[in-house]
């Protein structure tokens, strides 16, 4: 499996300057993630699991999925109160963060911030 920094300075993607930023953004805010590639994406894991991915396909779409993993898990204890508002909620525990372009991203970035370290606590 490529590590992720191979498989973005491979990356040959319309977007890259922004996912590059995401990726920055996202290392700041939990510094103690690991990091691998999944779903053809960048991917952050808390203790082994994954809780970020980024969504980087169709090339047109840029999206920071929040979620608890591949496997559906038990949503009892588990809850998750956006204080941003810029979550979209696909499942009770399964977020997605838009990023419509660079201008977006800027308007976002202490989003990112304050929504990572939170979802990390509340994933579990």
């Amino acid at each position: 499996m490529a590590s992720v920094a191979a498989f973005l300075d491979a990356l040959d993607h319309p977007r890259k300057p922004e996912i590059l930023a995401l990726c920055q953004m996202i290392r700041a805010a939990a510094p103690d993630l690991t990091e691998q590639v999944k779903w053809n994406a960048p991917s952050f894991c808390a203790n082994g699991d994954d809780r970020i991915t980024l969504r980087i396909n169709p090339p047109k779409v840029l999206q920071v999925v929040f979620h608890r993993g591949a496997a559906k898990k038990d949503l009892n204890g588990f809850s998750f109160t956006d204080p941003t508002g810029f979550l979209k909620f696909a499942a009770p525990d399964r977020a997605i963060l838009a990023i419509d372009n660079a201008d977006d991203l800027e308007t976002k970035r202490d989003a990112v911030a304050t929504l990572v370290p939170l979802w990390i606590e509340a994933a579990g």
